[in-house]
């Protein structure tokens, strides 16, 4: 296949694109500068263009960019770059696969599990509603933003992804050097939930939702058993062989993070509903599996 990729040189971006190419498909990178290569297409998601010319035909596309929810702290002006980054660049990867002639056969475009708002000790899965609060009504813009591809025949599948386990990057790469040095420790009370999913399996359900032409709308990429902030902590000790003994207050959060506070405070028990009933294996359907994924990869 030949497949334009936003995002790819983001944590799970990068290991999609070298697991397609490893694999004989040819990737076509977007990218915000100079294209510098014949991989590579300029597209400007706060203009609302994409090259299409140079893009041509492509039989699929995974939109990942993004500005990084955890990158900074949330101040107004963050919380639009948060906005914009993801709504206008959706709708401008989406007008521009539905003016494609032939148009793609699948857009898989970005979300979050934070469509769900905190749930408590209560389980969501693809079918339930939404929550209430900033993220909540960010993912609901987001996947918004893709009825250009939709209404031009295109099957659109929201990935809501959870926390990827890693040590490259997102918020998880940055708890490794932490507990490794013996200073993690839970988030507040530790009881809100944390809904994973290991690099390795992101990637392999990216590609499944490539290759299942059945497989359309919200898809929750979260491991099959999530944990609580605490559960996940004290694995996290075990695997690394270290204490656990700190806690971070909310007071200390909130003055570092801002409103983002609040999100870390909070959880989502999110099961991943769509892709077990589909049929997809996970490799790392525990917390202690992807914990150690992430250790020996």
């Amino acid at each position: 296949m030949r497949i334009a990729i936003t995002g790819s040189t983001g944590l799970v971006g990068s290991a999609l694109v070298r697991s397609l190419a490893a694999d004989g498909h040819k990737v076509v990178r977007l990218v915000r500068r100079t294209p510098t290569g014949p991989d590579e297409v300029r597209w400007d998601p706060h203009a609302g263009t994409v090259d299409t010319a140079s893009l041509g035909a492509v039989d699929a596309a995974v939109h990942l960019a993004g500005a990084g929810i955890g990158d900074r702290r949330w101040t107004a002006a963050y919380k639009r770059e948060l906005r914009d980054s993801r709504v206008l660049g959706t709708a401008a990867i989406s007008r521009a696969l539905a003016d494609l002639r032939p148009v793609p056969r699948v857009l898989l475009s970005g979300s979050a599990m934070g469509f769900y708002g905190d749930t408590g000790d209560r389980s969501v899965d693809e079918t339930s509603s939404p929550g209430s609060g900033f993220l909540v009504d960010l993912c609901t813009e987001w996947e918004a933003a893709t009825a250009p591809a939709r209404e031009a025949g295109i099957r659109v599948a929201h990935l809501r992804t959870g926390l990827v386990v890693s040590r490259r990057g997102g918020a998880w790469g940055r708890m490794f050097p932490l507990f490794k040095a013996g200073l993690g420790g839970r988030l507040g009370s530790g009881r809100q939930y944390w809904s994973f999913i290991s690099l390795a399996d992101e990637i392999a359900a990216i590609r499944y939702l490539l290759d299942h032409e059945h497989i359309a709308g919200p898809v929750n990429l979260t491991a099959p058993h999530p944990v609580t902030n605490a559960e996940a902590t004290k694995a996290m000790g075990r695997a690394l062989h270290r204490p656990t003994v700190f806690a971070v207050p909310p007071f200390a959060l909130r003055a570092v993070l801002g409103d983002f506070a609040g999100e870390i405070l909070t959880g989502q028990r999110v099961l991943p509903k769509v892709l077990l009933d589909a049929g997809f294996t996970f490799e790392h359907p525990t917390v202690e599996d992807a914990i150690a994924a992430a250790l020996a990869g």
